[in-house]
């Protein structure tokens, strides 16, 4: 019998918080998943610090905005794995997100657009409960540990 190969140790990180569905509830949030990346050696000011902030502040205020239920709140989820964040913003309001027509004269919607500029990948899907997650990948490299 051949021996088994060595498998290497994989370090998944992972932060999840619950916010109230308000303005103060959505900079809470960005201002948490900056201060987590830095613990995880991202530090502020960072390019992947400043994406994550992007996208968490897009993904909070749209959850405050269009996604709020009264009495609801939204949840974020972050996790770290081999050079890659994974932000995860959940609601519980039913309608999906779509990327919007590009409109120069909109005063508004562009949301979306830049999280489909600055996210490796981004997309929706239900969840357990009522509504859904809308969650975007950030590719961050190795971590200045």
């Amino acid at each position: 019998m051949s021996p088994t190969p060595a498998q290497e140790a994989v370090t998944v990180r992972t932060f999840a918080q619950r916010f109230s569905a308000t303005r103060r509830g959505a900079r809470l949030a960005r201002r948490l998943a900056v201060h987590q990346l830095d613990q995880w050696g991202h530090p502020y000011g960072t390019p992947a610090s400043e994406a994550v902030a992007l996208i968490v502040a897009e993904l909070a205020a749209n959850a405050v905005l269009h996604g709020r239920v009264p009495g609801r709140d939204f949840e974020l989820r972050l996790h770290h794995r081999d050079g890659t964040v994974r932000i995860e913003l959940s609601d519980t309001h039913p309608a999906h997100p779509t990327l919007p027509a590009h409109d120069p004269t909109a005063e508004g919607g562009r949301g979306l657009l830049l999280i489909d500029a600055v996210a490796t990948r981004w997309g929706t899907s239900p969840r357990s409960g009522p509504g859904k997650t809308v969650r975007a990948e950030c590719e961050t490299g190795s971590p200045d540990l």
